[in-house]
């Protein structure tokens, strides 16, 4: 991790200016990683022994997404029914532009959604998103789309749209 000098906001390894600020973070020295036991008996390796590291990518015909909007309680869900595409942004009044999955609610331009920010692809039996050039970046488990590239969804994931974190579910 690297901690921005500017907001002290911690940003991933790799990363050349800080999420939150824009603070370039060249030369700026990287946390050290905590070594962990090797012996897998400490309690972080009995809890994690078992389980899966990625979700199923598998979406059913007759699936819905639950999006659990950081912050709000209750889950937008989305039935993409037969829709080929669902496009993610907010509404915006003055243009009469309403996207499929408007994030507006949820404080979506002030957090830096775009009117059409990025797209939810059916495929025959998984889901794709793509970023379409939006402003502010789309993320899928802490990293960057590119724009017009479509990444496979898995159930579990995070992703964020702007400033609007989600985990993505599949039901």
């Amino acid at each position: 991790m690297k901690v921005c000098p500017n907001c002290q906001t911690k940003n991933m390894e790799g990363v050349f200016f800080c999420d939150e600020c824009g603070q370039n973070l060249t030369g700026v020295a990287s946390i050290a990683t905590k070594a962990l036991g090797q012996s897998g008996t400490d309690t972080l390796s009995k809890r994690i022994e078992g389980m899966a590291t990625w979700g199923t990518a598998s979406f059913a015909p007759n699936a819905a997404l639950l999006f659990h909007v950081a912050d709000y309680p209750e889950p937008l869900t989305i039935a993409p029914g037969d829709s080929p595409q669902l496009i993610i942004g907010r509404l915006d009044p003055n243009t009469g532009t309403r996207p499929e999955v408007d994030l507006a609610p949820y404080g979506a331009q002030e957090r830096g959604v775009s009117r059409s920010h990025a797209a939810l692809r059916r495929l025959e039996t998984s889901m794709t998103i793509t970023d379409l050039g939006s402003v502010n970046g789309t993320y899928l488990n802490g990293q960057r789309l590119i724009a017009q590239q479509p990444r496979l969804l898995r159930d579990g994931d995070e992703l964020r749209v702007g400033k609007v974190v989600m985990h993505v579910y599949f039901k």
